[in-house]
């Protein structure tokens, strides 16, 4: 089978006729002919056209270049070997820019040429002059529709080409030719390649409709693009035709509407800009005819909101629609699903704004398919659930947390907890509780030594020669060991809140009631064990002359790959490793996301701390240690029954805060044997031809996962391929989709525009967390792959943290966080190193950047410029 053969055998394969179809290999046919099941025939553009066509909305006049017609020209020109050879390169050694090394020297500029120069065979040439000539001849608009586009999660939005006014025989066969061609456009491949689409599963179809000489024209949002708001239309207007919107070319008018029609806010159009060719292809500007006077009537947008309505409620979901008005009369060119659309904004209530910090901290990565499925539901929140029934609480599902659309989680749902008859005998059981068991003797407890046991036995199996059922059975134990956790936590952390009361009924009587936070987070914590151990690393590392430059001159990565090549520096090799057996099992993201690496799985994490906490570390005292300092000064405690009393208040409070973070560490055990399992699965699908790379399997729900039967040699079904490749696929369009989309914005929490609120001049402004002021320049550092990035003095500003991050408050001047509240991680631990904090600013990583110098003022709870600000 030569190439031209094997791409046309493929393609047919991937874009034959749908199921059902009436056009069975067909050259053209008009667009009432197609519908939305036959886009293999039709590309999306069209399907979606004649979808339109068939329910009565006003559509131009038109017919369909099948991709039957694509591929029939492919087999009769040498065009189709030609693209054969070009796609027997592996696609990574294609530059977008152009031809690939070796080969026939055929790059896309190449082949496109062979597209523009083949004669178009007699029959196919025959039938589309037949179909224009059924149209009346005259203008006509030739749009390009590929079977990839217009699809949920990959728009393919001016990927490939579209020719207006066009007329006469000869110009419209070329147009046709041209659109053929542009679906090897540098673009167009660069964008299928981020895509994840196979280039020999895509072909071409060609809409050719009669040209509507536009008074007006443009583009219909069904939903807002920018807030993501349901119950408004957006429009973008422009005299004449919609090109120059959907090009960018011009600034149109822009109209917001509600859901009737009606007009919410208006901003006039701008300038056009034109693009030059006689000038090489120069810019020139000239000013849009349009003013102030919107150049649509309130009945013309009105219509179009009932159009745009039809629409959606027709296929679904919130619409992309190119219109055009003439004469009073509105016609629809193109409706496609809207993508990237942010999910319908949530009304949050007192309750959700004040948990939201909390939650938000922990989901700052947009969970995987397999992360809500997996160890969140059966394990993370099954153990919220868990603690919440033992007052009566029923915590809310995990729908309810995280709502989905196409398999993604779109969103994240502040929890409010909803209280039952039970929760009436709350009190009495969390007093029992809390008399019976003490925090600090909890990891005598046998249920803990159980659990430890249990990971233990998890950690030792051998996976591979298990049957799949059964490795699906090993992370299925991993889940349930996380209830000896949960039953832990539902003894114990009753018991935190007795001590915590006492202790602040006892300050309060003392005056002292401020120091309160500082004390508490005195606590001695397995994550300040941790960090005392990364000191030591950076300790050892400091007396490695070699290793010590390289420290101050190597990335994260870098000094991964030295310690790998280099048989030397074996003190510090032998305590990295003693440090990655303790403490490896952390997670460097999020407790709740099971798809992030380890510790241990990411050792460069942890080298990026030791880089970080390399140098002179500045001179802070730590405030739990001034506050029980402070404390003792009482003049009160000189009364040496009373001192004792309140300093074993203080110890029991403290206790109770290392339960809470102690029982986190531990929970996270469970994460390094449910990865296991996790790749051991991937890597059979990989060799089933179901995932490309193992960690894609994140992207499968545990109960897809469940449903899958080996045979008795162990090999996986080869219809598996067909079942999941598509959901695997179409679930990471749909993440890509939602990249930079926050699942949920921090301005429903903390408010738009709060910077500068609480002081005059404040740069951005949050809670006051930890007390002082401290100036320094600013380090943004995102997440942890940049932890090395952090110096000494620096102004760690953040998005979130979580436990991983806490050596770096060790070096840094202050800290500024984007989420979190007074309890969070972030909070807790700079009361304990002494710097100060401001939690929940909203917008610090956007607002604030690298060097800028400021000061944090953690008792106010906001950042001022530090050039002008007054000193401490």
């Amino acid at each position: 089978m030569d190439d031209a053969e094997r791409y046309t055998k493929e393609s047919t394969l991937a874009s034959g006729p749908h199921e059902g179809s009436k056009i069975t290999g067909q050259a053209t046919a008009p667009l009432a002919d197609f519908g939305v099941g036959d886009v293999a025939v039709a590309g999306g553009k069209g399907a979606a056209l004649g979808e339109l066509v068939r329910q009565g909305f006003p559509v131009p006049p038109g017919f369909i270049v099948t991709t039957s017609a694509y591929l029939s020209f492919l087999a009769e020109t040498n065009v189709g070997a030609a693209l054969g050879g070009f796609l027997s390169v592996e696609p990574d050694e294609v530059p977008d820019g152009g031809a690939p090394d070796g080969g026939d020297g055929t790059g896309g500029a190449a082949l496109r040429a062979l597209f523009a120069g083949a004669e178009m065979p007699g029959r196919l040439r025959r039938e589309i002059l037949d179909a224009y000539a059924g149209l009346g001849g005259g203008a006509v608009a030739v749009r390009s529709s590929a079977t990839a586009e217009d699809l949920p999660g990959a728009a393919f939005a001016g990927q490939q080409d579209t020719y207006l006014n066009v007329q006469g025989a000869d110009d419209v066969v070329q147009a046709v030719a041209s659109c053929w061609a542009s679906l090897w456009t540098d673009r167009a491949m660069a964008y299928r390649r981020r895509q994840g689409i196979d280039p020999h599963e895509v072909a071409i179809a060609v809409v050719v409709q009669k040209m509507v000489p536009a008074a007006m024209a443009g583009v219909l949002f069904t939903a807002n693009p920018v807030t993501g708001e349901r119950g408004e239309l957006v429009v973008d207007a422009n005299p004449g035709l919609g090109e120059a919107v959907v090009s960018g070319r011009v600034t149109p008018e822009h109209y917001v509407l509600d859901a009737s029609g009606k007009v919410l806010s208006f901003t006039p159009g701008g300038r056009e800009v034109v693009i030059s060719a006689a000038e090489g292809g120069g810019t020139q500007e000239s000013f849009g005819a349009q003013g102030a006077t919107p150049g649509l009537a309130a009945a013309e947008l009105a219509e179009l909101a009932t159009l745009g309505k039809k629409a959606q409620q027709h296929f679904g979901r919130p619409q992309d629609i190119e219109w055009a008005a003439v004469g009073g009369k509105l016609y629809l060119l193109q409706s496609r699903p809207m993508t990237a659309l942010p999910p319908q904004p949530p009304v949050l209530n007192a309750v959700q704004r004040r948990v939201g910090p909390f939650f938000i901290e922990m989901f700052q990565s947009r969970p995987y398919p397999l992360d809500v499925s997996g160890w969140m539901s059966r394990g993370i929140l099954a153990m919220l659930h868990g603690m919440a029934g033992s007052v009566g609480v029923v915590f809310p599902t995990v729908e309810e947390l995280l709502p989905e659309e196409d398999g993604v989680v779109v969103q994240l749902i502040p929890p409010v907890p909803r209280p039952t008859i039970r929760t009436l005998a709350a009190p009495a059981s969390l007093l029992r509780r809390a008399m019976r068991f003490k925090a600090r003797a909890w990891t005598q407890d046998p249920r803990f030594s159980s659990f430890i046991d249990n990971i233990e036995r998890l950690n030792g199996k051998d996976l591979g020669p298990l049957r799949w059922r059964a490795v699906t059975a090993f992370a299925g134990e991993c889940f349930a060991a996380m209830q000896g956790i949960t039953d832990l936590r539902v003894s114990y952390l009753p018991g935190i809140l007795v001590p915590v009361l006492k202790m602040r009924f006892m300050l309060l009587f003392l005056g002292k009631t401020k120091l309160a936070p500082a004390l508490i987070s005195g606590a001695e914590t397995r994550t300040s064990q941790a960090n005392r151990a990364l000191e030591r690393l950076a300790s050892i590392a400091a007396d490695d002359p070699g290793l010590s430059r390289a420290l101050l001159d190597s990335s994260p990565l870098e000094l991964l790959d030295l310690l790998e090549k280099e048989h030397g520096h074996r003190a510090f090799r032998e305590a990295f490793e003693a440090f990655q057996l303790e403490y490896g099992h952390r997670e460097t993201t999020s407790v709740v996301l099971s798809s992030s690496p380890t510790w241990s799985d990411a050792p460069e994490v942890v080298l990026g701390l030791v880089k970080a906490m390399s140098g002179e570390r500045p001179q802070t005292a730590g405030q739990a240690g001034n506050a029980l300092v402070e404390l003792k000064r009482h003049p009160a405690l000189r009364f040496e029954p009373l001192r004792r009393r309140v300093l074993a208040a203080v110890e029991s409070a403290q206790a109770g805060m290392a339960f809470r973070e102690d029982s986190h560490f531990y929970a996270t055990k469970a994460i390094p044997p449910i990865r296991r399992a996790y790749r051991e699965l991937g890597r059979r699908l990989v060799l089933a031809g179901v995932l490309d790379e193992p960690d894609e399997i994140y992207h499968l729900r545990f109960e897809e996962l469940e449903s899958i039967t080996d045979a008795d040699d162990g090999a996986l079904p080869a219809s598996l391929r067909d079942r999941f490749r598509p959901l695997v696929l179409a679930r990471a369009a749909k993440r890509r989709e939602l990249e930079g989309i926050p699942l949920l914005d921090p301005a429903l929490l903390f408010g738009r525009g709060r910077q500068g609120r609480q002081v005059e001049g404040a740069l951005v402004s949050g809670t006051a967390a930890s007390r002082g002021r401290a100036s320094g320049p600013v380090r943004v550092i995102r997440g942890p792959a940049e932890f090395g990035l952090l110096r000494s003095g620096e102004v760690l500003v953040c998005p979130y943290t979580n436990p991983a991050w806490t050596p770096l408050f060790q070096r840094a001047a202050a800290v500024v966080v984007d989420a979190g509240g007074l309890g969070s991680h972030a909070a807790i631990v700079a009361r304990e190193y002494g710097i100060p904090a401001v939690m929940g600013t909203g917008s610090g990583t956007s607002t604030l950047v690298d060097g800028q110098d400021v000061l944090v003022d953690g008792t106010l709870g906001v950042v001022l410029p530090g050039a002008s600000a007054e000193r401490p």
